[in-house]
């Protein structure tokens, strides 16, 4: 922070959280599958360990989160987590209802207060989307958290969108479960130009138990200098959580 209260590096989280479901082995996703649809008595306090982790960020993207179903007991997990983890702003989108089973959701949590934010349905089947939130007004900083499609065809058409999104831009930050590895079409399409960037591919983060796969990523601005790039290693889900640091550009003002 400087002299006048101005934040000079943002710390950034994403994390797939899997709806507070803490996977330890393959196996889980069968023997365990119930999670899915019915309450557990484990879940919060899964999601109070995932609250002491994003705790020390200054912006998390949350990708499966439920916003208030069966299966969390009724538990809103956006608002739960910016609660326990003392954010003031906090943001869901909520992209495929299931009524009272499932609210599947991507999350915003924020110690900025964000100057707009707004979202989008991604290309593709129902159930992805896309929250774009602004810090710093027009020439300040753009956070996109996402979780894009598992199939390659869609996610082309993810990837296509996000482009067109930010393209005009002056500094971007894109983050979430892509579902798709650093040598991938998509990423080379994200990347393509060099208006976009990854400042590490060398960090697996699925599965968590067992880390094989950089399905996760944070991407940045050509305009972004990034320090502190790693994965999180907190198994708490069934993917690690990944975190960079972003030195804010000379001119562009966030209060902290």
């Amino acid at each position: 922070m400087d002299s006048n209260g101005h934040l000079q590096r943002l710390r950034l989280l994403s994390y797939n959280i899997q709806a507070g479901i803490d996977t330890q082995r393959y196996r889980q996703y069968v023997t365990q599958s119930w999670k899915q649809v019915l309450p557990h008595r484990d879940r919060l306090s899964n999601l109070n360990r995932i609250a002491s982790v994003v705790h020390g960020y200054d912006v998390v993207g949350l990708q499966e989160v439920d916003s208030g179903s069966l299966r969390s007991g009724f538990v809103d997990q956006t608002e739960y987590l910016a609660h326990q983890a003392a954010f003031p702003f906090w943001y869901k989108q909520v992209n495929r209802s299931l009524g009272k089973i499932a609210q599947n959701s991507n999350g915003l949590l924020s110690r900025l207060r964000p100057s707009q934010i707004t979202e989008h349905k991604l290309p593709g089947l129902p159930g992805r989307g896309v929250i774009v939130s602004s810090f710093g007004g027009d020439d300040g900083i753009t956070v996109c958290i996402m979780h894009l499609a598992l199939g390659r065809r869609a996610r082309l058409r993810q990837v296509a969108f996000i482009r067109e999104l930010v393209t005009d831009l002056p500094h971007v930050v894109v983050m979430g479960d892509l579902n798709f590895g650093c040598d991938s079409q998509e990423m080379r399409l994200l990347t393509q130009g060099g208006a976009l960037w990854q400042p590490s591919c060398q960090m697996n983060t699925f599965p968590s138990w067992r880390p094989i796969r950089k399905i996760d990523h944070i991407l940045v601005s050509d305009t972004l200098q990034v320090e502190n790039a790693k994965v999180v290693e907190y198994p708490l889900s069934d993917h690690l959580p990944i975190g960079i640091d972003v030195i804010i550009p000379s001119g562009v003002r966030l209060a902290a």
